[in-house]
């Protein structure tokens, strides 16, 4: 009988351990495993040029850490991450680290990734990707792409509608598509308000090389130009130094420089005109939302524009004689654009039939 009591009590407890058990587990689950996660992690892997190249890259990680700062994370595994390129050859190291380190949304960030993209994302088809600046088209990869050109063409108005030499000039980072993009449209909207303006265009060969972009600019300034745009990464500090250079030794001269990417007027008060915006940083923000939300849009390209608030012009520097009349122009031209009355050219080859009063 003493038996029999012990044998029930002990099954008893091992009953009440199971349950015990089987609940934790369910909540285990809901945690971590089979379930829903309780975080949304994000990392990414910059271009050649740097997270600090006060351009591109950085524009990207700063809508990494908007996207962190919103959603409670911090920086790290299981937050919000960064892994730097120095080369090429390190774009797949870095994105398969990402990988391995369970990051739910992996960007690279530049349009030299496309293959090793391509390459990683058929490796982990469970894993979800976003480029920027390029398109592939896999099922777990977002592209993120971007009407340079509409940005580009607010610069030229700027540009043209500030030159008192009638002689401007364009430094590009690389000749590909992007660039093109800015190059057509900042030639067009100097075209819309200007047309007799002069226009020097030169390419870099890359986007990291400060010093090849100083003697661009050097030239450029030299020959007559009096306000330069570059669109070339981190080679466009070169254009920001010459420039500071310059008025630093003559004050009352007209040296201007147009930054782009984001708001560049931290690189010299007394220069920097403005910044053709390309808003990589709202982008970035704008497709983790998206995918932490479920939306995530494998396959597809996201394409920002004037209307998607995904480029735009920065202010005017307060110091430009005719801002008033600079900010009047162009905010008569986006109108335009917005609406579908005028369309900026992409290409060379669209730039040589534009017409801006059509």
């Amino acid at each position: 009988m003493k038996k029999r009591k012990i044998g029930m009590a002990l099954s008893l407890v091992l009953a009440a351990g199971t349950l015990l058990g089987a609940c934790g587990k369910s909540n285990d689950n809901e945690n971590t495993g089979g379930g829903k996660k309780d975080t949304f992690s994000v990392g990414m892997v910059t271009d050649i040029g740097g997270v600090d190249d006060k351009s591109f890259n950085q524009s990207s990680w700063e809508g990494l850490q908007a996207f962190g700062k919103e959603n409670g994370l911090k920086k790290g595994r299981g937050g919000y991450d960064y892994l730097a390129s120095k080369s090429d050859a390190d774009y797949t190291t870095n994105l398969n680290r990402l990988v391995r380190e369970k990051f739910d949304l992996v960007y690279a960030i530049g349009f030299l990734m496309p293959s090793a993209v391509e390459e990683i994302a058929k490796q982990q088809k469970d894993s979800k990707f976003a480029i920027v600046d390029a398109e592939v088209k896999l099922p777990n990869v977002a592209s993120i792409l971007f009407k340079e050109q509409e940005a580009g063409f607010l610069a030229g108005i700027a540009a043209a509608k500030t030159t008192t030499s009638n002689h401007i000039g364009f430094i590009g980072g690389m000749e590909i598509p992007v660039i093109e993009r800015f190059e057509s449209g900042f030639l067009a909207g100097v075209k819309a308000v200007k047309p007799e303006v002069q226009v020097d265009v030169q390419y870099a060969g890359a986007f990291d090389k400060a010093e090849v972009g100083q003697a661009i600019a050097s030239k450029m300034y030299s020959s007559g130009a009096d306000v330069i745009f570059h669109a070339a990464g981190a080679t466009g500090v070169g254009l920001f130094k010459e420039a500071n250079d310059r008025k630093a030794k003559n004050p009352d001269k007209a040296i201007w420089a147009i930054g782009v990417d984001r708001d560049q007027s931290d690189m010299g008060q007394d220069v920097v005109l403005t910044s053709a915006l390309k808003r990589v940083d709202v982008a970035v923000k704008d497709l983790a939302t998206k995918t932490k939300d479920g939306n995530f849009p494998g396959g597809k390209v996201a394409l920002y524009g004037l209307a998607e608030d995904g480029v735009g012009l920065a202010p005017i520097n307060q110091k430009a004689a005719n801002k008033a009349d600079i900010d009047a122009t162009v905010k008569d031209w986006i109108e335009k654009i917005k609406s579908g009355a005028v369309k900026v050219p992409e290409t060379r080859d669209e730039l040589k039939t534009f017409n801006p009063k059509q």
